[in-house]
């Protein structure tokens, strides 16, 4: 139940209506929300829907439910986003209930990326929050015969602070009808000293139920007669089917075979007899011959690049480059890397005839609610998504394919279906994050100040593009993002990870600024320093520089200490870490990393810190070791043993530091921790055996052939 842009209102708050008995608040705030200003066409020509009260439900107990299509991947949303409800409606957090990702019962959202959930969704829900409030304080005016102006609310009540005993619970007001109404003044938003909830530590909701095991998953659903469905999958990508012989599996007791065209699918009420019966089809593919592995990947890339985009620019560069008495250009690469969430893509699809339900690990509920009903000629009412919990996405789980075969397989049957990818399909069908290559060409002038920038980075995007140092001469290009046109370049589907395109800027800029410290015969930190005017760039280096102890040294100095700063979703954030190389060997073992950032009003900090944390693990592998091979559209590495993420045994010692910034709305915290994790390792390595590192990951092998070339 999708509340649609040609959905009049009182249609809607009917809808609304079979939810239960609560207070519906209407809102007339067009002209004076920002959810006014904020653009509401989406995907597939979808609209959030124009009314706040599609986001909250009062109930006659008293207790608040809270609507969100965000979904609940790992970041702690379930969490955080109630505070901000709780806040500004003024009631208990505790009392605060809160349904995801089910696009029957909840407002239409663009899908879970970007930091957006807090900084972004979180406006529309604080003023729908606070708007309900009014309505109740005008409903109890009534209610108790006192004037509205003498009221006040705390804890789910509106009271007379005068006679405290004369109050009136938000469910007494609602007495189970539905109550539209309108305020003519919008409530201001809470300022941050007031906060009694946001800005406080509340352990995730999600725990207990991870932690014993009860947490349900796509792949934990059991419908009755539901059938496992196991997929014929080509042996590369762009392969054509030209036959199946299919009659061998056909003999397995039980077994279904649906064949349409290339997609050819065996089911069976246990998962191993369908696994069983997919190992008998003998198929035959055509299989490409592109010349393309992941060795020629960037010069192929590199003979067709998309047209370019200016992120930003300043002065000129001809003439800062007159001005520069030494030149350094360097090209910087990154290969293909996966998501590799723990939980692979899986849907659970059931058809009744009339209704098609499915529950999909996917970060786009909405979106792939559109998708099937396009593809499955259905009307978007007769199509429901639910996500469940999700086991990690990072971006990879937004096209959701497994959704669409699992629902295509649910309406041709006419029973459950359940598409559970294995490791294998996971690696293959993955959305990478680009190959990319970064070009830069910078000078110094005899007094060590960069007189010019000039950077251009292909296919991995213009976030963490732009140029934030202040150097008088400078042009930031972008050549192809990792959407649009430029996709067709790659040998396979790229996608959004984490804090996508910043990752790569953020270790090309920040590894070439130290190649520059170093000719200038400068500390790395005072470099940067000496080139910011940014205060909160500033603040955040200098937290960092304060907590890690960073002594002024020229690099290479072979401590091992590296540095690095950016900025993504609002928040500004600087790392710095300690590593040792070993000189035989290549390997490089991080023992300590320090990280800063001032991410404006922190709603949760402790889910703040576990966030940081998680970005700089995760941050280790792509750094480290992560890296797509493939041939020819093969897949080589399609499971753990060959693609390695970071293992417990690799953390080093962890320290953040949350800068206060109350002054400044809450601002994106699921990604920042993570885009300088390929920089200051860099740096690190540099400083300790003055070697720099031009290729993510920095591999073992890579590091003895810097080493050398050194």
């Amino acid at each position: 139940m999708m509340p649609s842009s040609t959905m009049n209102r009182r249609e809607f708050l009917k809808r609304l209506g079979v939810l239960g008995g609560g207070i519906i608040i209407g809102f007339n705030t067009f002209d004076r929300h920002t959810w006014a200003r904020m653009p509401r066409s989406g995907f597939l020509g979808a609209a959030i829907p124009t009314d706040f009260n599609a986001f909250l439900r009062i109930g006659t107990d008293n207790r608040v439910v809270l609507y969100t299509g965000k979904i609940e991947m790992g970041q702690g949303a379930m969490t955080s986003i109630p505070q901000l409800l709780a806040e500004e409606l003024y009631v208990n957090y505790d009392a605060v209930d809160i349904v995801m990702g089910d696009t029957d019962l909840c407002p239409w959202d663009a899908g879970t990326f970007g930091s957006l959930s807090i900084r972004y969704f979180g406006i529309f829900l604080r003023e729908a929050a606070g708007e309900a409030r009014g309505v109740l304080m005008q409903l109890a005016a009534d209610h108790l015969k006192a004037p509205l102006g003498r009221l006040a609310t705390r804890d789910g009540y509106v009271y007379d602070p005068s006679k405290p005993d004369r109050r009136v619970s938000y469910g007494e007001l609602t007495k189970g009808h539905i109550i539209e109404k309108h305020l003519n003044d919008v409530p201001p938003l809470k300022p941050s000293s007031e906060y009694e909830t946001m800005g406080k530590s509340f352990p995730r909701r999600d725990a207990l139920e991870k932690v014993t095991g009860a947490a349900k998953f796509s792949g934990d659903m059991r419908l009755a007669g539901m059938l496992y469905a196991k997929i014929l999958r080509p042996p590369a990508h762009g392969a054509k089917l030209i036959k199946a012989h299919t009659d061998p599996a056909k003999n397995i007791d039980g077994i279904q075979i649906v064949e349409e065209g290339d997609f050819v699918a065996v089911l069976h009420e246990h998962p191993d007899v369908a696994e069983q019966g997919l190992a008998q089809i003998k198929a035959q593919f055509d299989r490409p011959k592109t010349g393309v592995d992941d060795k020629t990947i960037f010069d192929h890339l590199l003979k067709s690049t998309p047209d370019p985009e200016i992120a930003s620019e300043g002065g000129n560069l001809e003439t800062g480059e007159k001005l520069a008495s030494t030149v350094i250009e360097k090209t910087y690469f990154n290969s293909y890397v996966a998501h590799a969430p723990m939980e692979p893509h899986t849907a659970v699809a059931d058809f009744d005839g009339k209704k098609l339900t499915v529950w999909a690990s996917t970060q786009t509920p909405f979106s792939v609610k559109e998708l099937i009903a396009e593809q499955l000629s259905l009307s978007a009412d007769r199509v429901r998504v639910i996500a469940p919990y999700l086991g990690g996405a990072f971006g990879g789980k937004s096209a959701s394919r497994q959704a669409l075969e699992a629902a295509r397989l649910a309406k041709r049957l006419g029973k459950p279906v359940q598409v559970a990818w294995n490791r294998a399909e996971e690696f293959f069908y993955d959305t990478f994050r680009p190959a990319a290559i970064v070009k830069i060409k910078s000078g110094l002038n005899s007094s060590g100040r960069i007189t010019f920038w000039d950077y251009n980075v292909f296919y991995a995007g213009m976030r963490g593009s732009e140029q934030f140092y202040e150097i008088p001469h400078h042009q930031e290009v972008v050549h192809g993002r990792w959407r649009g046109p430029a996709g067709r370049h790659h040998p396979f589907g790229i996608g959004p990870w984490r804090a996508p395109a910043n990752n790569t800027n953020t270790y090309a800029r920040e590894l070439h600024l130290n190649l520059m410290a170093s000719k200038a015969g400068a500390d790395p930190l005072q470099f940067r320093l000496a080139h910011l005017k940014d205060k909160r760039m500033i603040g955040v280096l200098q937290a960092a520089a304060k907590k890690f102890g960073w002594q002024s040294l020229k690099t290479p100095s072979g401590r091992g200490h590296g540095i690095a700063c950016g900025i993504d979703a609002g928040t500004y954030v600087a790392f710095m870490a300690q590593v040792e190389v070993d000189r035989d060997s290549g390997n490089v073992a991080v023992k300590r990393v320090v990280c800063a950032q001032d991410m404006g009003v922190v709603v949760n900090p402790e889910g703040a810190t576990t966030q940081m944390e998680g970005c700089i693990t995760m941050g280790l592998g792509y750094a480290l070791t992560e890296e797509i091979h493939f041939a020819d559209g093969e897949i080589f590495d399609l499971n753990f043993d060959t693609y390695t993420l970071p293992a417990f045994s690799w953390l080093p010692k962890i320290e953040t530091v949350i800068l206060e910034n109350p002054n400044l709305a809450p601002q994106g915290g699921g990604e920042p921790a993570i885009i300088g994790m390929g920089g200051v390792i860099a740096t690190a390595i540099h400083d300790a055996v003055g070697a720099a590192l031009f290729q993510l990951p920095m591999t073992p092998e890579r590091v003895k052939a810097a080493m050398k070339q050194a």
